[in-house]
C-alpha cells in the first residue's frame, strides 16, 4: 500500500518566526520529523512538496491545475492521496478537484489544521494520522472505501465539494451542511457507505481535465443593493457567470429593475446561478413569488449546492464549453459528482 503526502502550505506546516511572532511556512521534512507516529503505519507514505509552500488565500485555479497533475502523473503509482493545505480556501480546493478528477477510484483527501503541527495542542496530527488511515482503508476486496475527494477534519470526513469552513477558531472547523459524513472518527472509525460516491460502472478509468475559466463573480444580494452597480456589472464583457447568493429558499428583492437586468445577462448568454446565503437548506424556486420571477428570468437553481462547489463548478464547464452557456446551464442543472441533490 502505496499513499502520497502532498504538501501545499497551510497552518499545519508553518512555525513562529521568533523575531515577529508571525506564522511562516518551514521545511516539509520537519513536519514529518515532528509526527514519529508515521513511522507505525504499514503502508508506505512518500511526499510531495510545492516550493514555495501557498498560503490558501492565494490559492488560484492555476495552482488546482498543478495540483490535479501531481495527482494524475503519479496516479498508477499510489493508491491513495493525502492533500495537507491550508483551511481558509481548502472547500474550493477540495470542490475544484472533484469535477477536474471525475471517476476516481482512489481516494483524495485534503486535510490541515487550525495550530501548527508543533504546538502541544496542535489538532493537525490527528487530522494528518486519520487521513492516512482512511487513504489507506480497503474492502477486503482490495477496492477502497472511499474513491472520492474529501475533506477531513476533527473526526469527520465529508464529500470535498459538500463542505464549508465554518469557524476561524473552533477545531471543528468544517462542515457539509447539506450531506451526512462519510465518515466519522471516534475510538474506531465508521464509514456510512451508502453516501460514499463511487464510478460509474463500465468507466472505471480516471477522467481528468485541466482547463479552468474563471470567468466567474459572486453576487451577495442585501437590502438596498444598488442598480447601477449591478448593471456595471453584469455589463463587464469577460464576465461569463454569476453565483447569485440569495435570501432564505432562493429569494430576491421583487425590483423591476433587477429582473429586467437579471433577464438581459441571460438573453446576453451569462449563466446565473441561485445559492442560498443559508448554510442549511436548499434552493427552491417555486416556492415563492419573488423565486417563480427569477426563474421566468432565466436564473438557475443550485439546489443544494455550496457557494464554493458552485464557483468551481462553473469554471470546470466553461473550461470545457467556452462557447456552449445552453451545455453549462444543462450540466449545472445536474449533479456530476454528488455536488447537488437534484
Amino acid at each position: 500500500m502505496n499513499i502520497l503526502l502532498i504538501y501545499t502550505g497551510g497552518t499545519i506546516g508553518m512555525n513562529h518566526n521568533p523575531a515577529t511572532g508571525a506564522l511562516e511556512p518551514f521545511d516539509f521534512g520537519h513536519l514529518l520529523s515532528r509526527v514519529p507516529e508515521l513511522a507505525q503505519f504499514k503502508t508506505e507514505i512518500d511526499s510531495y512538496q510545492f516550493e514555495p509552500p501557498i498560503d490558501s488565500s492565494d490559492m488560484t485555479p492555476d495552482f488546482w491545475t498543478r495540483l490535479a497533475h501531481v495527482i494524475v502523473d503519479r496516479y498508477q503509482d499510489y493508491d491513495g492521496f493525502v492533500i495537507l493545505h491550508g483551511t481558509d480556501t481548502m472547500s474550493y480546493t477540495a470542490s475544484a478537484l472533484s469535477f477536474m478528477l471525475q471517476n476516481l477510484t482512489k481516494p483524495v483527501i485534503l486535510t490541515g489544521s487550525q495550530l501548527p503541527i508543533g504546538q502541544l495542542r496542535t489538532d493537525g496530527k490527528e487530522n494528518l494520522i486519520t487521513s492516512i488511515e482512511m487513504a489507506s482503508a480497503r474492502h477486503q476486496d482490495g477496492t477502497p472505501i472511499v474513491p472520492e475527494v474529501c475533506v477531513y477534519f476533527n473526526g469527520h470526513l465529508m464529500r470535498g465539494n459538500r463542505t464549508t469552513k465554518k469557524s476561524a477558531e473552533e477545531f471543528d472547523a468544517f462542515e457539509s451542511f447539506n450531506y451526512p459524513h462519510l465518515a466519522d472518527a471516534g475510538v474506531n472509525i465508521t464509514y456510512h457507505e451508502e453516501f460514499i460516491h463511487h464510478p460509474s460502472k463500465g468507466q472505471q478509468r480516471l477522467q481528468a481535465y485541466f482547463n479552468l475559466d474563471p470567468s466567474v463573480i459572486i453576487l451577495s444580494l442585501f437590502p438596498g443593493v444598488r442598480e447601477d452597480l449591478i448593471r456595471h456589472m453584469i455589463d463587464t464583457p469577460q464576465l461569463r457567470s454569476i453565483v447569485m447568493r440569495t435570501f432564505g429558499s432562493g429569494n430576491a428583492p421583487q425590483s423591476p429593475w433587477l429582473i429586467s437586468a437579471l433577464k438581459e445577462a441571460t438573453r446576453r448568454g451569462k449563466v446565473i446561478i441561485n445559492i442560498s446565503q443559508c448554510l442549511q437548506g436548499r434552493v427552491e424556486m417555486g416556492r415563492y413569488d419573488t423565486g417563480y420571477q427569477l426563474q421566468e428570468a432565466g436564473v438557475i437553481s443550485g439546489y443544494d449546492g455550496t457557494v464554493e462547489s458552485a464557483v468551481t463548478k462553473l469554471m470546470y464547464l466553461q473550461g470545457r464549453y467556452p462557447d456552449n452557456p445552453d451545455m453549462i446551464r444543462r450540466q449545472m442543472k445536474q449533479s456530476l459528482c454528488g455536488e447537488i441533490t437534484v
